[in-house]
């Protein structure tokens, strides 16, 4: 007997024998019982799924000399003469080499007449989207109205290439691909069918290679008997197909996982020179990750892996996270489109390999995002609103010229309630002629030191800087490169920026009992204040500490510097300068918060008569206070209880400035991202 292929000789004879296709037999057979026949059907879907072989069973149970039946006997002469394709009355015709229109009609000639000997005369146009549109429109009338015997069959795998108006005429069965389960079972009735032997996971490998066609898989499979001497096992078909096997990826990607980028090249070397297609060791590696993603998230189907889950390596399991994994997949799957247009596809190859030696310091863009989201709190750690809420205790307002003083040294007036509740105190002092810069330039340093400790203890931290370092140096000692402006400075001899980690002396500890008690006569005078101004006396704590810098309030002797640290208001009411200009700022930040920003950046305030005069630091603050010059009058009304006038020059540049001093926060965010400071002023 001639030899006869898996796929030829293992075609389904009745409707049962379809795997896969449950729907479309039932529908078919219960269409026949019911003698309901349709005049056209449309079978659609992937190559070798059972299209042909389920038009052939559907002409064999019309056809039967026992039928029409669903199980047509396959012994008749009938039946016998479809399933060897010598049957008059079943002719196939292949679409793909009759696509004109002359075929077609020569098909209309031949419906005339009935069929020579069998029930129907029946119509198998295989890759019906092959033919041409005018072979299409001439079969429109004879589909649909068609002699009672005749009925056609079509079958395609492309259906979006068939008419709507053939589709409108036929009834349609779509054909799903087949899962690699039924055809590693359909696989082992052929092995025990021919008498050898095959272990599953060689089975399940030309399962899975066939991507749910049974046809590809009957045909893989007698490639792989013949030269598997009656046993079939993976082994050998990793040898004769050159396949790179589960172990062997095991051993590449185990030198991957640890680092080892020289040990890696090394092997990958050896997979090329004993043979090995690079696109095969493309497949299987993307293959293999694949099989790690699923197991990363609890997949063990030994359908889906190809092989059984113990058999892939702990060691690069648990190396690599699931996000890493999935880089690691578009790498592999951006390489295989890539080496077709590649100058050389090994290099590309070993790029690949070398980038996975390091993806264990791979960071996803969710740890970055998360990472830029908390550095927020560093960016606005200096800021007044800011600092107010990383100190975390409420703001006393118990005071109207306490307030005022306090919005002032806090820095942003436009927000009242926001100011910082740091305790602070005056540095002791020989006189009380104490600037507010340097009250300002006290209270900040404080606040930034709280904040910016916690904040980066809130600091996420890199999955690839998992590793605690230790207690004296940055958690990002491995971050990278040093900066360029950070080496000069090395290579010159300059003294190093101070470590993000390391707390700023507070100027507190250097203060002696004596000015502790100084401090106390400051605070009693400015509880006197209070009372007379409220007219209320002060129940508050005695034991809680105000949050705001005690005024700098001055006896009045009519010398010059008098007159420049304290003003007399219209209700004969003694503030400082310094109660004055942030009470008008607290004024203006309830409703105008740029232009109180605005002059909080202004130099210390000058009286003379009812002019009171400053100067902006840039020409853009200047045009923005002389813009909002009716407000500001209104407002130092409102304060003064007279009526005041208010001018402002633009401040001369200082020709012999140093370079000014960078804030803690943005010293953390170079050490944190590997940055420097480029161009500007702080």
């Amino acid at each position: 007997m001639a030899y006869e292929v898996t796929a030829t000789r293992r075609r389904p004879k009745q409707f049962a024998d379809l795997v896969g296709q449950e729907f479309v037999a039932e529908t078919l057979k219960n269409s026949i019982t019911s003698h309901q026949i349709a005049h056209a059907y449309l079978f659609s879907g992937p190559r070798g799924c059972g299209k042909t072989s389920t038009a052939r069973i559907l002409a064999k149970a019309l056809n039967c000399e026992n039928g029409p039946t669903p199980a047509p006997c396959g012994t008749c002469a009938h039946c016998t003469e479809i399933t060897k394709g010598a049957s008059l009355d079943v002719i196939e015709i292949d679409g793909a080499s009759n696509t004109s229109v002359n075929d077609v009609r020569q098909i209309k000639d031949e419906v005339m007449f009935p069929p020579n000997s069998s029930r129907y005369k029946i119509y198998i146009i295989d890759e019906v989207h092959m033919l041409s549109t005018s072979a299409f429109n001439a079969l429109l009338k004879t589909i649909e109205e068609p002699p009672p015997y005749v009925v056609f069959i079509f079958a395609t795998t492309e259906l979006q290439k068939v008419p709507a108006t053939i589709k409108s005429r036929c009834q349609q069965f779509n054909f799903r691909l087949v899962s690699a389960e039924k055809i590693k079972d359909l696989l082992a009735d052929a092995v025990r069918e021919l008498s050898i032997q095959a272990d599953d996971e060689a089975l399940y490998w030309i399962a899975r290679e066939a991507t749910g066609s049974i046809r590809d898989a009957y045909t893989l499979f007698d490639q792989v008997a013949a030269f598997s001497d009656g046993v079939i096992t993976y082994d050998k078909i990793r040898d004769k197909l050159g396949l790179v096997g589960v172990d062997r990826l095991n051993e590449l990607f185990e030198k991957c996982a640890a680092g080892k980028a020289d040990d890696a090249i090394g092997v990958l070397d050896s997979y090329l020179e004993s043979g090995i297609s690079i696109e095969q060791l493309i497949a299987n590696s993307t293959n293999y990750i694949r099989s790690l993603l699923l197991i990363k998230n609890g997949i063990t189907k030994e359908s889906l892996l190809g092989s059984s889950a113990e058999r892939y390596s702990s060691a690069v399991v648990e190396a690599w996270n699931t996000v890493q994994v999935e880089r690691a997949l578009s790498i592999f799957l951006q390489l295989y489109r890539d080496i077709r247009y590649s100058l050389s596809p090994r290099y590309e190859l070993e790029l690949a390999f070398s980038r996975l030696c390091w993806l264990s310091e791979y960071v996803s863009p969710a740890e970055v995002k998360s990472a830029i989201d908390s550095a927020r709190s560093l960016l606005t750690a200096g800021s007044p609103d800011h600092s107010a809420q990383a100190a975390g205790r409420p703001l006393q307002n118990d005071a109207p010229a306490g307030r005022a003083a306090n919005q002032s040294i806090g820095g942003n007036a436009a927000y009242t309630q926001a100011a910082s509740p740091v305790q602070t105190s005056v540095r002791p002092v020989e006189d009380v002629k104490q600037s507010e810069s340097d009250l300002r330039n006290d209270f900040t340093s404080s606040v930034q030191n709280r904040a910016s400790s916690e904040a980066m203890k809130a600091m996420p931290r890199f999955a690839a800087l998992a590793e605690r370092p230790p207690e004296n140096e940055s958690p990002f000692y491995n971050g990278g490169a040093v900066p360029p402006e950070q080496a000069a400075r090395e290579s010159d001899g300059l003294p190093e920026v101070q470590p993000p980690f390391q707390s700023l002396p507070s100027w507190e500890d250097n203060l002696s009992s004596d000015d502790f008690d100084d401090i106390d006569d400051s605070d009693e005078a400015l509880s006197d204040v209070d009372a007379d101004e409220s007219g209320d006396e002060d129940t508050s704590d005695a034991s809680e500490v105000r949050a705001y810098i005690p005024p700098l309030h001055v006896e009045r002797t009519g010398g010059a510097a008098d007159e420049a640290q304290s003003y007399v208001t219209g209700g004969g009411r003694t503030i400082s300068f310094v109660q004055l200009r942030g009470s008008v700022i607290a004024e203006l930040g309830i409703y105008d918060a740029p232009t109180a920003a605005a002059l909080m950046t202004t130099t210390p305030w000058q009286i003379s008569g009812n002019v009171i005069s400053t100067q902006a630091a840039t020409a853009y603050q200047k045009t923005q206070l002389e813009r909002q010059r009716d407000a500001i009058l209104r407002t130092l009304e409102k304060v003064c209880e007279r009526r005041m006038d208010f001018s402002v020059s633009l401040k001369e540049a200082e020709e012999a400035a140093g370079p000014s001093e960078v804030p803690q926060q943005i010293k953390i965010l170079c050490s944190v991202f590997k940055g420097s400071i480029v161009g500007g002023k702080i």
